[in-house]
């Protein structure tokens, strides 16, 4: 497949660009800017593409078979900014990417997003902009994954998990992990129309997202 990542720039859609090199799939790597091709270009993204999350982004889209939206603002960040690329950029790609005929669409999205109450005060914000995000997707007829990781963690990945539709539970998960069952994702037909959370856990990742 050619894959559009959105977000690319970003921690997890740099280590996706990385680990896709080495798969059969081609990564068309979208960025805010064009001074960050040279960071793609070694992460050996297959093509770089400059688009606005809120803009046109026909051409990014043009041509490609999936997409997966890693592109998110963090949980600490103004609620603005949230609304801008967690809720608005989010509906809008998946929008244009129902109006370019890309019928495959896999987003990060969040633990506690369907229960934005039960955040802090500090991140209710965010698991809102996430669930707005998410039921757009749902309600949009492409065939999605919602990819609902805990706390992103930058240590190396183990190549382990714990996936399920509820986990009972709240933890850690690396980005490298994340990445990796991001790419999982791709090739597994039985997590369309699914959405799973993802934490750190004992289960190889190929098994887990087999499992979903």
């Amino acid at each position: 497949m050619k894959v559009l990542i959105v977000g690319a720039h970003g921690q997890i859609g740099q280590r996706l660009v990385q680990q896709m090199a080495d798969s059969s799939h081609q990564s068309r790597a979208m960025v805010r800017s064009a001074d960050q091709q040279d960071r793609m270009d070694g992460l050996r993204a297959d093509e770089t593409v400059v688009a606005d999350l809120e803009g046109d982004c026909s051409a990014a889209l043009a041509g490609c078979d999936a997409v997966i939206f890693t592109a998110g603002s963090g949980g600490h960040t103004p609620p603005q900014k949230t609304e801008d690329v967690d809720r608005n950029g989010a509906i809008n790609l998946i929008d244009q990417a129902v109006a370019n005929g890309v019928r495959r669409f896999i987003i990060v999205s969040s633990i506690n997003a369907d229960t934005p109450e039960k955040g802090s005060d500090a991140m209710q914000h965010y698991f809102a902009a996430k669930k707005a995000a998410d039921d757009h997707l749902r309600a949009s007829g492409l065939d999605y994954t919602i990819v609902r990781p805990g706390r992103l963690l930058n240590d190396d990945g183990t190549g382990r998990v714990d996936i399920a539709k509820e986990l009972g539970r709240y933890g850690e998960v690396t980005r490298d992990d994340v990445a990796a069952v991001l790419l999982a994702t791709l090739d597994a037909p039985n997590t369309v129309g699914r959405h799973f959370e993802l934490l750190a856990g004992d289960t190889p990742i190929e098994q887990a997202v087999r499992g979903v």
